[in-house]
């Protein structure tokens, strides 16, 4: 007799308002193959870095497999292997082409459309449709989450920001469509609810209950949870305790950082947002990642921060804002307070590689199911250059990328960044001939 829980009611736990995905588990039954003829889900993520970076101390020396990572890298070195550093990538469209002023809004407009957006601060908005959407617009509908939108900084939609440029350029990163951007959630707190429940009765009377009584998640899957153990191996049983755990903490920081914005004096925070920057990047990272580990979407956007933000970063004794410390003519003192805030991100990213490196999926890693780029669409931000742009491509090697390697590509000829974003699409099953100012798939990679 076949003891083995029914996949397609075990996919989830649920409870009173509660739809909880599970992880990979190898007692449930397999999952249908994918186009790549993998039993696990592609996955694909970007992630956006504001104001370009110090290039000198990014780029790396040595090319393919024998290279140095360089200073801002360095936090990558536990997961070296898992990384490909793509030198020689641009975005043309990022440039004015003849619109003057707006570096910073073009940078986040084109980074993952390739297309040059209409200069306007009105309501004529016009660009392109992103990498991430024409994916969901194919293979949104095998998960619950279409894809999935995230940022640190709260949207802005409409009004002038960069040089004339509307707002909605420079605070989105997804576009469905030409004209209708995808806002990306930066409270963790609703970012966590989209990801576990959704708008129903049963989601607010459960709300209403939890924070009356200070239940979790969890506790409204209890009983769902201990009928599906019964049914696990010892291995399954390990790993499902560890998914449950993870949910937990993030739930317990969101509550605690909601605590700690209530205890400020004269000073009110949305609810859920953490007052420390780096937890609040590590709270979207580890959402992301629960995102990808249920496989509740293959698809999604982290803008950690608006091209042009002029955020300080006390973590890292830098006082000075990003934006400001960016245009530095060469000052040997705001470089080097550049410097740390790119390996600051970078260390937040290194840790969330490394997260997804430790889960065991199918004959691999998650990481060897993802493919994660991490990248600027402005590379010397003092000049405001978009040509051999700082960018990584991390994972993929269940989708048949090479990771552990420098990849140097001809920086004469310019190769279109959208070129290596119709590469993704073509691993990941997706059929598109074209995106933005793309010219050919991206070979080497």
């Amino acid at each position: 007799m076949n003891t083995k829980p029914n996949p397609t009611r075990r996919a989830m736990l649920r409870g009173l308002g509660t739809t909880l995905a599970l992880p990979w588990l190898e007692s449930l039954e397999p999952r249908p193959l994918s186009a790549a003829g993998n039993a696990v889900s592609m996955r694909v993520a970007f992630v956006y870095a504001p104001n370009g970076a110090i290039m000198p101390q990014w780029t790396p020396k040595g090319s393919g497999k024998d290279y140095t990572l360089s200073p801002t890298l360095k936090p990558l070195n536990a997961i070296k292997d898992q990384i490909q550093v793509i030198s020689g990538l641009a975005h043309d469209k990022a440039r004015a082409n003849g619109d003057g002023g707006g570096d910073h809004a073009r940078a986040n407009a084109t980074f993952l459309t390739g297309r040059q957006a209409r200069k306007t601060a009105g309501a004529d908005i016009r660009l392109g449709v992103s990498v991430d959407q024409i994916a969901a617009s194919q293979i949104g509908h095998l998960t619950r989450l279409p894809s999935l939108e995230l940022g640190c900084d709260k949207p802005r939609g409409a009004g002038k920001c960069d040089s004339g440029y509307s707002c909605a350029y420079q605070y989105n990163l997804s576009w469905k469509s030409q004209s209708l951007p995808m806002p990306p959630e930066h409270d963790p707190k609703l970012a966590f609810e989209r990801l576990f429940s959704g708008e129903t009765k049963e989601t607010k009377q459960r709300n209403a209950i939890s924070d009356k009584y200070n239940k979790s998640l969890l506790d409204f899957v209890m009983e769902d949870t201990r009928r599906l153990q019964k049914a696990l191996g010892q291995t399954d049983k390990h790993k499902l305790d560890e998914y449950l755990t993870s949910v937990r903490e993030i739930e317990q920081r969101i509550v605690r950082s909601r605590k700690f914005a209530d205890q400020q004096p004269d000073f009110k925070k949305p609810s859920g947002i953490p007052n420390n920057y780096r937890e609040h990047l590590r709270l979207m990272f580890d959402i992301l990642l629960l995102a990808f580990q249920t496989n509740s979407t293959r698809i999604a956007t982290f803008l950690q921060a608006h091209d042009g933000s002029n955020r300080s970063f006390t973590e890292v004794g830098v006082r000075q804002g990003h934006h400001s410390l960016s245009h530095h003519q060469g000052n040997a003192d705001k470089i080097a307070s550049i410097a740390k805030i790119d390996k600051f991100y970078m260390e937040n990213f290194s840790e969330f590689l490394q997260k997804l490196n430790r889960i065991k999926e199918g004959e691999g890693t998650l990481l060897d199911n993802c493919a994660i780029v991490y990248g600027s669409g402005i590379s010397d931000a003092n000049r405001h250059s978009h040509h051999d742009l700082p960018v990584l491509l991390a994972g993929g090697r269940n989708m048949g990328y090479k990771p552990g390697r420098h990849v140097i590509l001809d920086k004469d000829q310019e190769t279109p960044m959208a070129n290596l974003y119709l590469t993704m699409l073509h691993r990941l099953g997706v059929k598109a001939d074209t995106l933005g100012d793309s010219t050919a798939f991206l070979s080497g990679v």
